[in-house]
């Protein structure tokens, strides 16, 4: 039986992204290990920042928290995202339940030499809960959500499995 310790990042990302990826996901299947992008985010992961510590919290595994009480996420795309966001403050939710005192998030996008701040709030730890529950619901969901427009698919290494007849 799944609960609200066993949702990390990677869900809260999926969920936000598509629910159907999400419901996948959950199902074991997994075609990101065959993806280029998913290829090309590891290596930008891995060659980024080399002297930040990631952060195994069990499910939720973040690519670094400092001494001035921020979760540090570095990203591959080319633009910042609502699951980029969605992702980081669920980190800082995360940490929060621990007993952590978090400030917030710093997203950083290394191929375009972006760097955005969040802030965490109670209205964004109020979010990340609700995310927590929605995420649940999905993947215990007998039936698949239904597919994005394929035009929203775009770049997803899910594209394959949900539009292949």
């Amino acid at each position: 039986m799944l609960t609200a310790d066993d949702i990390g990042g990677v869900h809260v990302k999926y969920l936000s992204d598509c629910p159907r990826q999400l419901w996948l996901y959950g199902r074991g299947v997994r075609p990101e290990s065959r993806s280029d992008r998913v290829q090309l985010g590891e290596a930008v992961h891995d060659t980024s920042y080399r002297r930040e510590h990631p952060v195994d919290l069990g499910a939720a595994k973040l690519d670094h928290f400092d001494g001035q009480r921020w979760v540090h996420e570095v990203k591959s795309s080319n633009h910042p995202t609502e699951a980029d966001h969605a992702q980081a403050m669920h980190y800082c939710y995360r940490l929060r339940h621990l007993g952590i005192d978090v400030e917030g998030a710093i997203l950083k996008y290394p191929k375009i030499r972006r760097t955005v701040r969040i802030s965490y709030t109670e209205a964004e730890g109020a979010a990340a809960a609700a995310m927590i529950a929605s995420a649940l619901d999905t993947l215990t969901a007998d039936t698949s959500p239904p597919r994005l427009r394929r035009r929203d698919c775009y770049g997803c290494s899910y594209l394959d499995y949900c539009w292949t007849d």
